[in-house]
């Protein structure tokens, strides 16, 4: 009965979902006709649209005509106004007035060029309409070219506007630059629209660029004052001229022409490209010419060295903008072939030029700095270098530099005399520039060794022969000004190559003493200690070690191991007397007072008899002799008679200051305070001037201040005690 009544209601509930599924399919059924009756409704009013818009065509074509007049009414005043302001354009140009001029035609064109484009938009083929507007605003195109002239005349007058009236070149730089910005738009447009106003693109930017680099050659081509049968020496004046006027106006380009051009410019290296453009026409005319023998060799000189030197491209407030790597990749003023024609000039004239076919002053800056690359590999070398017929050592550098110096001065000597004496000025300044280098190496050598003192195993020895090569350098620079020049004085590139050599040999010998007191310091270290004291050979090994190296530094020429000799001799005995002031003792008693007096008096002999032996100059026995006198103030037994022994010491060393007294007055320990101040004032009152000492001993050796924790630590040491 159960089952029978649930089968009942699930029948009875389909039915109702059946029931309700048709309602709602009758239902849509109904919203879709009424869909299409809409859609009939929507079609019907699109197609009686249609013919409203097209009704609408007048319409549009009366908002383009409102458009240009209202276009017209905005230029009404500037039209009207247009025989005025071309007026007031004009009086400005005259009066030089050239910026405010400009905006003045900017205001005339732009009012045309509007018109102009409006008439092309609404009849492009109407030309009567638009020569109408053209006739109207035709004095415009007059000022403009009036204007143009005025910019042509200033840039042609640059390098003096530049420095008269920079402000007026500015504004023409900013004249031509708002041309072409207006360029770029009216092209843009024409792309658009097809429409250009007359006369655009101007291309001011263009043509300044022409009106400069005419500028440029018309003053390279106006160097020639005067011809072969007024001066023989016409051609060295020219070139002379060329170079002075070249020189002189990229020194203004460089300082005052480039602040005046925007930085996209890149004005030095525009201008820099004219002047060596007109440079190279102008020396491409003259080799074409039927030039002299010695007018080739002038030439040529002047083409392969003087332009690229000091004197011209490599002078000094030149190289700020460019460097030496962008001179030697210039294009050549002549070609090769150019060169190789003028050499057979004066082949056949039976003068012989050794020039190569490129720059003699690259070729010679590259031989010299393969001959120092060559010298340095052998500075690595375990064996010895070679000593020359007296014993010093030497390198093959100084022969190699001069053979190739000697075989070029003597062709060059063939050619002209004052050819030979340029030949031999240039290989002087190639010279400085080479030993320049040449000290750099040195030094490389130096820090080289310093890493590790065992390598090169040959240090000294090489360093001593750098050294001896300064002075055959010397001599062999000697030897060529002798032998090839007419002038006996010397000149600014000879005190700069004695001043080079003197500072390379120097160095050499400043590095040797190193290398000796690196093996002294802890040696030099022990002095006027308590190990010192009690009784330490460290003098001894001082002496040895330093007789030692010297047994080596005998190989060094005359005058430098004289002058290493001295310096040893006073490096040591500044150092002994700074171990003094760094009172790294004080003498309890007098006892310690007297062994310690006597034990620096015999140090002093020591090093007296050392350096005597070693031939050390003149001043041997008062720079030892500073030691000994230190030691006699140590010596004093009466404390009483301190003052006079302080004031014999002050009177034989007058550059000792107030500072070296406390130091020794605290090695010797017995001093009070009141005798101190006392001792320090009466000397202070009676002070003897310095200035006109001998040989200072005193004056660079500095006394070290005692810091706090120094203080702390020798308070804490008295307590512990």
């Amino acid at each position: 009965m159960e089952m029978e009544l649930s089968v009942k209601a699930a029948i009875q509930s389909q039915l109702d979902g059946v029931r309700t599924g048709l309602t709602q399919l009758h239902s849509a059924l109904l919203d879709v006709k009424d869909i299409q009756s809409s859609l009939a409704d929507v079609s019907k009013d699109w197609r009686q649209s249609i013919n409203t818009i097209e009704n609408l065509k007048d319409v549009k074509d009366a908002v383009v005509q409102h458009s240009q007049l209202a276009s017209a009414v905005e230029n009404l005043k500037n039209i009207f106004s247009v025989p005025e302001i071309v007026r007031e354009t004009q009086q400005l140009i005259e009066q030089g007035e050239l910026l405010q001029a400009h905006r003045k035609l900017m205001e005339l064109e732009c009012s045309r060029d509007d018109l102009m484009y409006e008439q092309y938009r609404m009849d492009s083929k109407n030309t009567s309409d638009m020569n109408l507007i053209s006739i109207y605003f035709e004095d415009v195109q007059g000022l403009s070219d009036e204007l143009a002239k005025q910019l042509w005349m200033v840039l042609q007058r640059s390098m003096v506007t530049v420095r008269r009236d920079p402000t007026m070149l500015v504004s023409v730089v900013r004249i031509i630059e708002r041309e072409e910005k207006i360029d770029r738009r009216m092209v843009d447009r024409k792309k658009q629209s097809g429409f250009i106003p007359p006369g655009r693109p101007k291309r001011w930017k263009d043509k300044m660029f022409e009106v400069l680099e005419g500028t440029v050659s018309t003053r390279i081509e106006g160097t020639q004052a005067v011809t072969r049968e007024v001066d023989k020496m016409w051609l060295v004046r020219l070139l002379e001229i060329t170079r002075k006027y070249v020189l002189d106006d990229l020194i203004i380009v460089k300082n005052l022409m480039v602040q005046c051009f925007p930085p996209h410019y890149n004005t030095f290296n525009r201008f820099f490209s004219l002047y060596h453009n007109a440079v190279s026409s102008r020396v491409k005319e003259l080799a074409s010419d039927d030039l002299e023998a010695n007018e080739i060799v002038s030439l040529l000189t002047w083409v392969l060295n003087t332009y690229k030197s000091v004197q011209l491209l490599g002078h000094m407030f030149l190289c700020c903008v460019m460097s030496f790597t962008d001179i030697s990749q210039l294009l050549p003023l002549l070609r090769k072939e150019e060169v190789k024609m003028l050499v057979s000039k004066v082949v056949a004239c039976q003068v012989f030029i050794f020039i190569p076919f490129g720059c003699f002053q690259s070729n010679i800056t590259g031989w010299l700095r393969k001959a120092l690359d060559t010298d340095k590999k052998d500075w690595q070398k375990e064996t010895e270098p070679e000593a020359d017929q007296d014993g010093y050592y030497q390198t093959t550098l100084p022969a190699i530099v001069f053979q190739m110096f000697e075989q070029n001065l003597q062709v060059a000597a063939q050619i002209d005399g004052d050819f030979k004496e340029q030949v031999l000025k240039l290989c002087l300044k190639q010279m400085n520039s080479f030993l320049i280098r040449y000290r750099e190496e040195a030094v490389a050598y130096k820090e080289e060794h310093l890493r590790d003192r065992q390598l090169p195993q040959c240090y000294v020895q090489y360093m001593i022969a750098i050294i001896n090569n300064c002075q055959t350098f010397k001599e062999s620079i000697n030897s060529l000004k002798r032998k090839y020049s007419q002038s006996s004085e010397l000149s600014d590139s000879d005190s700069v190559i004695e001043r080079t050599l003197n500072e390379v040999a120097k160095d050499g010998c400043q590095f040797l003493l190193d290398e000796v007191f690196l093996d002294l310091e802890n040696h030099l270290n022990e002095l006027l200690t308590r190990k010192w004291l009690i009784g330490s050979h460290a003098v001894d090994t001082i002496c040895v070690t330093v007789e030692d190296y010297f047994n080596d530094f005998n190989k060094i020429k005359k005058p430098f191991n004289q002058e290493m000799t001295n310096d040893a001799l006073r490096r040591v005995v500044i150092e002994y007397i700074k171990a003094v002031m760094q009172k790294r003792i004080a003498f309890k008693n007098a006892e310690e007072r007297k062994d310690g007096a006597e034990r620096m008096i015999k140090e002093a002999e020591q090093f007296k008899f050392l350096f005597k032996k070693l031939a050390a100059g003149e001043g041997t026995d008062r720079l030892c002799g500073a030691i000994a006198a230190i030691a006699e103030v140590f010596k004093l037994t009466d404390p009483t008679l301190l003052f006079l022994e302080v004031s014999t010491l002050v009177s034989k060393y007058p550059d000792i200051r107030e500072e070296h007294i406390q130091a020794l007055l605290a090695v010797r320990g017995d001093a009070s305070r009141e005798m101190r101040q006392m001792i320090i004032g009466t000397l202070s009152e009676n002070k003897v001037s310095s200035t006109s000492v001998m040989q200072p001993i005193f004056k660079d050796i500095t006394v070290p201040t005692i810091t706090m924790t120094t203080m702390t630590s020798m308070a804490t040491a008295k307590l512990l005690k």
